[in-house]
């Protein structure tokens, strides 16, 4: 199968094993933010494949692990009152709020519906138009066109009772943040997904200013193999830069229409992300001209006040800075069927990736 079985082939992913292990003398920490890569670094066994002085993180690259539990509090809220529909995807469900989740509220009797794209949300506010549908929208710069497409479509069609409730973010003050707060990075697994969108400005500064190599990769073992041996080769030899392994899908320039359309709709605003607080332009909320669709400006709702898990690290693990393992819920009282943390709920988390796939990281 073309671009399946070439990218998993174990000859090509042994030579490049052989490559990293023949250049590779300093201890490092590569760090990919990209829930994806997390899955399939772990799903592929990737760790196990790197000499010792090589180490992997795993940053805040899953849009539900880094969203705030106000975030679902809200949405919580939205969801009992009167004549509301929400529209999510699925893995928002079981997330824990303060005191409940949307699948609880469901049970209880709110009117909650799974959809696959906001698409589906759009029309499901057509067919309901004395009610107000309200689509859960997270994510980073990967689904946030497709939001922003969403509310240029109800706008164009006149739909008045749809309106997005927004948590996107945007990569780049995250990766900033960490290297701020000290976590020892030599060099980023930069974010297939969400480069196919960007291109490879918003990088520039990382390699710039901070002397870090993002090396933008594929979601297969041999991509993520040549990746971290591009990484490696740069940290040997002292010579960060942007690179592109994702070549495939990736170019310079990033996707000109979705960008467009991304910056018609939406404006940058503070944000908060789990474990690294509040931070600047880091989200993304609808202009002044869209606040028609804006749930957060048309509908006010009291929100309880947000209580955070005892005993859950998602915030030390989101940073790189504890493993997995290192938490005393893993495993015993946080796992995939019953989650205390938003990193185990998400098939994209961290916690649900060593759960899934083994603990090595």
């Amino acid at each position: 199968m073309k671009y399946i079985d070439e990218y998993r082939d174990k000859e090509i992913v042994a030579t490049i094993v052989a490559g990293i292990r023949r250049i590779s003398r300093k201890e490092i920490a590569l760090m990919e933010v990209c829930g994806g890569h997390t899955m399939a670094i772990h799903k592929f066994g990737i760790p196990y494949l790197l000499p010792e002085n090589i180490k992997l993180l795993s940053g805040p690259g899953c849009p539900v692990c880094v969203s705030s539990r106000h975030y679902i509090d809200q949405a919580i809220a939205y969801s009992r009152l009167n004549n509301t529909i929400i529209t999510t995807f699925g893995d928002l469900m079981r997330v824990p709020g303060s005191t409940s989740s949307l699948e609880k509220e469901k049970a209880a009797g709110a009117e909650i519906i799974i959809v696959y794209s906001i698409l589906d949300a759009l029309q499901i506010a057509e067919r309901n138009s004395s009610k107000k549908v309200i689509f859960l929208a997270i994510g980073f710069e990967t689904t946030a066109p497709g939001s922003a497409a969403g509310v240029l479509n109800a706008a164009n069609r006149g739909v008045k009772n749809f309106l997005l409730f927004s948590s996107h973010k945007v990569m780049p003050p995250a990766m900033k943040a960490l290297i701020h707060e000290g976590v020892k990075i030599d060099g980023y697994i930069a974010p297939g997904h969400v480069s196919t969108i960007t291109g490879t400005d918003m990088y520039k500064e990382i390699t710039d200013k901070y002397g870090l190599g993002c090396v933008i990769s594929g979601f297969e073992p041999v991509d993520l193999l040549q990746s971290i041996y591009m990484l490696v080769k740069q940290a040997e030899t002292g010579r960060p830069a942007v690179e592109i392994q994702y070549r495939r899908a990736v170019r310079p320039e990033g996707n000109l229409k979705a960008k467009e359309i991304l910056n018609e709709v939406f404006t940058y605003r503070d944000d908060w992300w789990r474990g690294l607080g509040i931070l600047k332009d880091s989200g993304l909320a609808p202009k002044p001209r869209y606040r028609e669709w804006d749930a957060e400006q048309m509908i006010p709702v009291d929100v309880e006040e947000t209580r955070e898990e005892k005993g859950c690290i998602c915030g030390e693990i989101l940073k790189g800075l504890k493993s997995p393992g290192d938490c005393k819920l893993f495993g015993r009282d946080c796992t995939p069927s019953d989650p205390v943390g938003t990193c185990m709920v998400s098939n994209e988390g961290s916690c649900h990736a060593f759960y899934k796939y083994g603990r090595k990281g």
